[in-house]
């Protein structure tokens, strides 16, 4: 499943993705991680969230960064949660159409038993049609 946490810049979409995160880790039966650009937020986030920055691993495009996700998959069979902030920015994305990421990340968690929550710094009304039913919060 892939949700989505939509709006502009500086609207406030990382503190929501901050507290879903963290009040989610309490009932998770699987281990959850954090993906965003830096580490900035390392000290906001519970300490059993796994968090990456994905800077440090050179993707320079959204395919690699698809399948830089199926190996963080592939190495942790308890993994039941990923949370992506800045998803344009971390997956090359920015300025192109996502949904054909979107919809190949909704395969791999199907696939794999993974619930993806993506912050998008893009308002509702600029996403296509068919992915305005997975945002979960629209600021």
């Amino acid at each position: 499943m892939v949700q989505l946490i939509v709006g502009n810049k500086g609207k406030g979409k990382t503190k929501h993705l901050l507290d879903k995160v963290n009040a989610e880790v309490k009932t998770a039966s699987g281990n959850i991680t954090y993906l965003d650009k830096s580490t900035k937020h390392m000290y906001e986030l519970n300490n059993k969230i796994r968090l990456i920055n994905v800077m440090d691993y050179m993707i320079a495009n959204s395919d690699e960064f698809l399948g830089f996700i199926c190996g963080i998959i592939s190495q942790d069979h308890d993994l039941q949660q990923m949370y992506f902030d800045s998803f344009l920015k971390i997956a090359c994305l920015e300025g192109k159409d996502i949904l054909p990421a979107i919809e190949k990340l909704e395969k791999i968690g199907e696939s794999f038993g993974v619930d993806f929550v993506l912050s998008i710094s893009l308002d509702e009304d600029e996403l296509p049609e068919v992915m305005k039913s997975k945002v979960i919060v629209a600021l």
